[in-house]
């Protein structure tokens, strides 16, 4: 029988329910779930790891005791920058989420070269994105020009300290507002859990700096939209 990979779930939002409920419903049968972190005991990750019957931990060193094999980052950009790097050096493979995080060169070298080091996988996946591979080949090829347009209903835009510092009422929006524009290096960071998919887009094709990235509230839109172009 083939030995199922350990997996350790880092966050308790709503990616980590859902692979959680997929794994219940037997959809993960080469895969072993053995904790949930959070970071702390008020973590609501606490009542998730309850809920599907999991042990619920702290600190790193209670997550590495349960000998992961992998763990599934789907809590923050602060938290990667926080276990990254040491869970690579731990000899854990860390399947990242929250890859707005990697825009940053000096994040993004530091944990390959631990990945090198350990010989364990760090895996970035293409997430929201469809065709990526296609991405890639043509930019090995030769591509002049990546840019992704990220548009949401206004709601999805609240509790963002950049857009509150526009001074935006974006519940009276009757027309798409453009929140940025600019290189994805500079607009990923402002939007963490917004922006990841750019961030995706130009680690697989020309880069953060030159990768183009436009936000846009738009209150005629009722689901998220991703608009690629190369």
């Amino acid at each position: 029988m083939q030995k199922k990979v350990r997996v350790a779930v880092l966050g308790a939002g709503t990616i980590a329910r859902l692979v959680l409920e997929r794994a219940r419903a037997g959809d993960l049968p080469d895969v072993q779930f053995v904790a949930v972190s959070g970071r702390s005991r008020a973590s609501r990750g606490l009542g998730l790891a309850d809920e599907f019957g999991f042990p619920f931990v702290v600190s790193r060193a209670d997550l590495l005791a349960q000998k992961p094999d992998a763990v599934l980052e789907a809590a923050s950009h602060d938290a990667l920058r926080e276990h990254l790097v040491p869970l690579l050096d731990a000899g854990v493979s860390v399947i990242v989420l929250s890859a707005g995080a990697l825009v940053d060169d000096d994040l993004r070298h530091r944990a390959e070269q631990a990945a090198k080091r350990s010989g364990v996988r760090l895996y970035v996946p293409s997430g929201g994105i469809g065709g990526l591979d296609a991405l890639k080949a043509a930019c090995a090829a030769g591509v002049d020009h990546v840019s992704i347009q990220v548009a949401k209903p206004p709601a999805a835009w609240k509790g963002i300290p950049y857009v509150e510092a526009l001074g935006v009422d974006l519940a009276r929006l009757d027309q798409p507002l453009t929140l940025f524009e600019g290189r994805a290096v500079d607009g990923v960071p402002h939007f963490p859990q917004n922006a990841n998919t750019a961030a995706v887009l130009a680690l697989g094709g020309v880069g953060a700096e030159r990768t183009r990235l436009d936000v846009e509230a738009d209150p005629s839109l009722r689901a998220n939209t991703h608009t690629i172009t190369a």
